[in-house]
């Protein structure tokens, strides 16, 4: 009967695992390392109505997928990543606010003997109100202290357990006394699983921003070397332009050609307190053109992307 009842129970995980991933396209796979199952608890309700958790063996893991490859090749991607102590979050919504949420359920743990420590874990000087009859267990993790007011006290700051390596017994008894607790525990996002793609999950972090920087960068290079190599591109034809009329500039400075759009320059060359003044008259005008532009933020977004284009020339309208 017992036999009979968890082939059931195993044929229903199989079935609810393959269902989950026909209905939502995207999930995490994440690492659940030290949460109790208060703590999932708690997860579950956080995430309800944007995700779904789900946890399982490994083995049954595999054999689900293997099993549901023929109509879903796609989770073969899967299997690599089917390693440790896992689960799998389901979502629909945005990935980056799930992870969001995961991130936020931690629960603060204290340092256990041979434990992996995720952090440095480093003691601050504080009167630890314990008696001197342990002065020699703090001489023995060699942690200078002296005796104030009938109690031990910690001088300096000390880096008891660097991230990485096992917490010894010493240390995590000494951290219990003092009632510090260094570690916190919740669900580690491992890898993305987004129709049918994986990905790492530091791929979520990539902004608009970020990758207008990165595109702006790219532009940048393009330019320098189109300009380099003598090959005009868009990007670089405002450039070339731009240092020709420099050229012009230097010319008719050095000699006496002159054209209409060297004339204001050339006048500051030769009597340079005429820069002082022409810098006076242009702030009033500058203070007067902030509250426009900050009107002119609010056109619509075609409107704005027209004028960054007609601005990015950068001559203003010298050659008109």
């Amino acid at each position: 009967m017992v036999r009979e009842d968890r082939t059931a129970w195993k044929a229903a995980y199989f079935t609810k695992l393959v269902e989950l991933f026909e209905e939502y396209p995207r999930c995490f796979v994440v690492g659940v390392d030290n949460v109790g199952s208060k703590q999932m608890q708690q997860i579950r309700i956080s995430l309800r109505g944007q995700a779904v958790v789900l946890n399982g063996k490994n083995t049954m893991i595999r054999k689900a997928l293997r099993g549901n490859l023929e109509s879903n090749p796609t989770l073969e991607k899967l299997l690599p990543h089917i390693k440790e102590n896992i689960g799998f979050v389901f979502t629909k919504g945005d990935l980056a606010e799930v992870r969001t949420l995961l991130v936020a359920n931690k629960v603060a743990a204290p340092a256990k003997a041979g434990a992996l420590a995720p952090v440095d874990v480093k003691v601050p000087p504080q009167n630890t109100g314990l008696g001197p009859e342990k002065t020699s267990f703090f001489q023995a993790l060699q942690i200078p202290t002296k005796i104030a007011k009938g109690t031990i006290e910690i001088l300096t700051e000390v880096h008891l357990v660097k991230q990485g390596d096992r917490v010894g017994a010493s240390e995590a008894t000494l951290l219990n006394m003092l009632k510090i607790y260094p570690f916190s525990y919740g669900l580690v996002v491992r890898q993305v699983y987004d129709n049918g793609s994986t990905y790492d999950p530091s791929i979520l972090d990539i902004t608009p921003d970020v990758l207008r920087a990165k595109f702006l960068e790219g532009m940048s290079n393009v330019a320098a070397l189109s300009l380099a190599v003598g090959y005009p591109t868009k990007v670089s034809v405002p450039h070339s332009v731009l240092n020709g009329y420099k050229n012009l500039i230097a010319v008719a400075s050095t000699s006496d050609l002159s054209f209409k759009q060297a004339e204001k320059i050339l006048e500051i060359l030769k009597d340079p307190s005429k820069f002082a003044a022409a810098a006076a008259a242009a702030a009033p005008k500058a203070a007067a053109a902030a509250p426009a532009a900050a009107k002119e933020e609010k056109k619509p977004a075609k409107e704005e992307k027209e004028e960054e284009e007609e601005d990015g020339a950068g001559f203003g309208g010298l050659f008109d």
